[in-house]
């Protein structure tokens, strides 16, 4: 008799278990492309800066491979300490490439209007939000 009702109590636990489980729902993600394309259209917005050709040509070259760069870094297999020292290494030669294109009054005002659009995506952007 015990023994039917340990059998029947593991059996409802094991089906409890598994009735738990499938009721996990799954948080869909947002996909890299379309986020990379977002923070690339942000980065890539210069209105009210006066560039030059050249200039807007490098910082959009360079925006192209500093996102990709940062998705690369984020989609990696690497440790979180490790993907953030990364991704502060990424920031500080982004700010020396900026400094040197456009100087320091004009970059201090890029890096002002790239904040304020970014401010929205930093929850789905994670670790790589470190970049901003």
């Amino acid at each position: 008799m015990s023994q039917s009702k340990f059998i029947s109590a593991f059996l409802f636990l094991l089906f409890f278990a598994f009735a738990a489980q499938a009721q996990i729902p799954n948080i869909p993600k947002v996909g890299t492309d379309a986020l990379s394309s977002q923070v690339l259209g942000i980065l890539d917005n210069t209105s009210g800066l006066d560039l030059t050709g050249d200039q807007s040509t490098k910082l959009k070259d360079n925006n192209k491979s500093f996102v990709d760069q940062l998705m690369k870094i984020t989609g990696g297999s690497d440790s979180d300490d490790a993907k953030k020292s990364s991704i502060l290494n990424l920031k500080n030669g982004r700010m020396k490439f900026l400094t040197g294109l456009l100087g320091s009054d004009l970059t201090q005002k890029y890096m002002g209007n790239v904040l304020k659009a970014i401010n929205p995506l930093k929850s789905k952007l994670g670790l790589a939000a470190l970049a901003f």
